[in-house]
C-alpha cells in the first residue's frame, strides 16, 4: 500500500493544491456563498466517489492483462474480447483506434501535469511573502530543470522514499482538513447528493465551465489503472480506500470550511489551511509530492513509448534499461528531453497554476471516454457480464465522462488546445508509422524468396561451410534474409549453424515460456525460428539463443555467434496510399530510428549490419 502511494497516487493526490480553488474562480460567473461552496464540495465529493471510486477501483481493476493494466493493455484485452472469424475489419480498427486515441491523450497529460503540479506548490511562496511572487518561476524551472536531468540515474533509488513521503503527505492533508472541519461542521452538509444537484440546476449557465474546474479534482485517476502491474489490483484498492480518498475528501471539505468561515481565503485555500510557520514547510513538502506526481507521468511517458515501439506504432529509439532487476524502470532519452523542453515551455508561457489549468483536463476527459468505452468491450465479450446491465453501466459512465468532455472544450481556446495538438501529433506519428511500417513489410514480402525451396537448392549446391553460428533477423522467418543472401554472394560461405529469426511482438503484456520460441529444422544445421516476446519484455536475441540452444540441445557458443541484420528503408514508390506530407515524414523517422542492434539487444563486436532498401 505504501509502495503504491508513492507511485500511482501522486497526480491525484496533489489535485488540492489548485483543484478547489479553481472551482471557486470569480470567472466562471458563479457568486460566492454558502450554499454554492457546499454545491461545489459536493460535486467534487460525488465525482471522487463515482469516477474514481466506482468506476476504476470496482470495475476497471478487474480488466488486468496479465497482471497489467494500462490503455493499451485495455486495447489487447477488449481485441481479444471481439477476436473471432465473424469479427468485422472495423470492430477491430475502432478498438484500436480508441486504444491509440488514449495513448496519446497521455502524452499531451504528461507535458501538463509537471508543469502545473510544480508551479501550484512553488507559488505557496507568495502566501508566505508575497515579495516572493518573482522567484516563484525561477525556483520552479530550477526544480523541473532538475527532475528531468536526474531521469538518466533511474527511479530506483528515488522510489524508496516515495512512499513514505507520499504517506505523510496524505496524513497532513488529512489532519489540516479535518481541524477546519471540526472548527465548521456545516460543511458537512455537502455529503447529501442533492447539495450537487440543486447547484447545477441553480447555475445552469455556468455548470459547465465549473464542471471543467471540478474535473482537476479527478486528473490522476487514470494511474490507478496504467500503474496496476507495479503492484497489482489488491494494494492499489486499499491505498485508495483507507489512505488517500480519506485525506482527499477531508482536505477540499477543509478548505470548503476554511473560505466558508474567511471568504478571503479563496486566493489560496490550499496553503491558507496551515498556520504562518508551517506554510514554508509545507511548501517544501508540496514540492516533493509534486515532483513524485511529476515523476509518475515522465516515467508513464517512457514506459508507453516502450509499448508503443513493440507493438509497431513507434520506431526504435534508445531505451536504457536503469534497473537490473525491475523491468519497468527505463529512461528513454529523446522522450525525457522533448518532455523538459515542452514543460518549461509552458511554465514560461502560462506563469501560473490558474493560467495553466486552463489547458488541463480535456486530454485526461478524453482518455477517460476511452477507458469507458474499452472496459464495455471487456465486460460485454470476455466476462461475459449481463449484456443489459453492462450497457446501463456503460452509458451511465459514459455520460459523465461526455459530459466532463464538454466542459472541458470550453477551455479549448485558453490552453486545451495545446494538449490536443499535442495528441494529434501523437497520433500522426502513430498511424504514420504503423501504415509506413506495414506497406515496406509487404513489399519486402512480395520481393522476397521463400526459405524452403532456397535451403533445398543450397543442398544440391552446398556452398563452404565456416564454424560458428550466424543469426539472421528477418521480419518473415519462411523467407530468405536479404543478409543470408548477400553474404553468401559476397563471402560466399555458409555457417555452420544457421537460424533465420523472425522476433514476433505479441499483444500480452508477456508471453508464456511454453510457447516462446517456435523452431524448425530445415536442413542440417539451418533453422527457421519465430521468438514472441510481450509488449512489457524486452525483445532480447541473444536471450532468445540461448533459449533455443536448451529447448533444441544445439551446441551454440555465445562467442562464436554473430548476428546479421538489414537496414531496411522503404522508397516512396512503395507507399501507395500515403499522402505526400505522410511520405515525407515516415521518410524522416526511417532515417532517425534507433538501430535494430540496440533494439534487439544485439552485441557489437559480432554484429553484422546491412543496408536494404525496398
Amino acid at each position: 500500500m505504501v509502495a503504491a502511494l508513492g507511485v500511482v497516487f501522486g497526480d491525484i493526490g496533489t489535485s488540492p493544491l489548485y483543484a478547489f480553488k479553481e472551482t471557486m474562480n470569480p470567472e466562471h460567473g458563479v457568486p460566492f456563498t454558502p450554499d454554492s461552496v457546499l454545491g461545489l464540495l459536493s460535486l467534487i465529493f460525488w465525482g471522487l466517489m463515482f469516477v474514481v471510486t466506482l468506476k476504476y477501483v470496482v470495475f476497471v481493476l478487474r480488466a488486468d492483462h496479465d497482471g497489467e493494466g494500462g490503455i493499451l493493455a485495455l486495447q489487447a484485452l477488449a481485441r481479444s474480447a471481439v477476436a473471432g472469424p465473424k469479427t468485422k475489419p472495423w470492430v477491430w480498427n475502432a478498438i484500436g483506434l480508441l486504444g491509440l486515441v488514449g495513448a496519446a491523450m497521455f502524452y499531451g497529460d504528461s507535458l501538463i501535469t509537471p508543469a502545473i503540479s510544480v508551479l501550484s506548490a512553488v507559488e505557496g511562496l507568495e502566501v508566505q511573502a508575497p515579495v516572493l511572487q518573482r522567484a516563484v518561476l525561477p525556483i520552479t524551472v530550477v526544480i523541473l530543470i532538475a527532475l528531468f536531468m536526474v531521469q538518466k540515474k533511474g527511479t530506483g533509488t528515488v522510489g524508496k522514499i516515495f512512499g513514505p513521503v507520499m504517506l505523510l503527505w496524505f496524513i497532513v492533508l488529512a489532519a489540516a482538513g479535518a481541524w477546519q472541519v471540526l472548527q465548521q461542521p456545516q460543511v458537512l452538509a455537502a455529503l447529501d447528493p442533492r447539495r450537487a444537484l440543486g447547484f447545477l440546476i441553480e447555475h445552469r449557465a455556468q455548470s459547465l465551465a465549473v464542471l471543467g474546474a471540478v474535473f482537476l479534482a479527478f486528473t490522476g485517476g487514470e494511474a490507478l489503472y496504467a500503474d496496476m502491474g507495479h503492484f497489482g489490483a489488491r494494494p492499489i484498492r486499499l491505498a485508495w480506500l483507507f489512505i488517500a480518498l480519506p485525506g482527499l475528501v477531508l482536505n477540499y471539505f477543509g478548505q470548503g470550511a476554511l473560505v466558508l468561515a474567511n471568504p478571503a481565503a479563496i486566493d489560496n485555500p490550499f496553503f491558507r489551511l496551515f498556520p504562518s510557520w508551517g506554510v514554508l514547510p509545507m511548501v517544501v513538502l508540496a514540492a516533493m509530492a509534486t515532483v513524485i506526481a511529476s515523476q509518475a507521468v515522465i516515467s508513464g511517458a517512457f514506459s508507453l513509448t516502450a509499448h508503443a515501439m513493440r507493438m509497431g506504432y513507434l520506431p526504435r529509439m534508445r531505451v536504457i534499461q536503469t534497473s537490473g532487476t525491475a523491468i519497468g524502470q527505463i529512461y528513454v532519452p529523446a522522450v525525457n528531453w522533448l518532455l523538459m523542453v515542452g514543460v518549461l515551455l509552458l511554465v514560461l508561457g502560462f506563469r501560473s497554476s490558474g493560467a495553466l489549468s486552463a489547458a488541463y483536463g480535456i486530454a485526461v476527459s478524453i482518455t477517460m471516454v476511452t477507458t469507458t468505452l474499452l472496459a464495455g468491450i471487456v465486460a460485454w465479450g470476455l466476462w461475459r457480464w449481463n449484456k443489459v446491465a453492462v450497457a446501463i453501466g456503460v452509458a451511465a459512465f459514459a455520460v459523465v465522462d461526455l459530459t466532463f468532455v464538454i466542459a472541458n472544450s470550453l477551455k479549448v481556446a485558453e490552453g486545451g488546445w495545446l494538449t490536443l495538438a499535442v495528441a494529434a501529433v501523437v497520433m500522426v506519428l502513430f498511424t504514420t508509422w504503423s501504415k509506413g511500417r506495414r506497406l515496406g513489410l509487404e513489399a519486402a514480402a512480395a520481393e522476397s524468396l521463400p526459405l524452403r525451396p532456397f535451403v533445398e537448392s543450397l543442398a544440391q549446391h552446398m556452398p563452404h561451410r565456416v564454424s560458428g553460428t550466424a543469426v539472421f533477423l528477418n521480419p518473415d522467418a519462411t523467407a530468405v534474409p536479404h543478409a543470408l543472401l548477400h553474404n553468401l554472394k559476397h563471402n560466399q560461405v555458409l555457417h555452420e549453424q544457421v537460424i533465420v529469426l523472425r522476433v514476433l511482438a505479441c499483444d500480452t503484456p508477456r508471453v508464456d515460456a511454453r510457447i516462446r520460441i517456435e523452431a524448425e529444422q530445415l536442413m542440417e544445421g539451418i533453422w527457421m525460428v519465430t521468438a514472441r516476446h510481450g509488449f512489457m519484455e524486452r525483445p532480447d536475441v541473444p536471450e532468445f539463443i540461448r533459449i533455443l540452444a536448451y529447448q533444441k540441445t544445439l551446441a551454440i557458443d555465445s562467442m562464436k555467434t554473430s548476428y546479421f541484420v538489414s537496414r531496411a528503408s522503404v522508397g516512396e514508390e512503395n507507399l501507395p496510399g500515403m499522402n505526400p506530407i505522410r511520405r515525407v515524414l515516415f521518410g524522416w523517422l526511417q532515417r532517425n530510428a534507433g538501430r535494430a542492434s540496440d533494439y534487439f539487444e544485439l552485441p557489437d563486436n559480432r554484429l553484422v549490419e546491412m543496408g536494404q532498401r525496398t
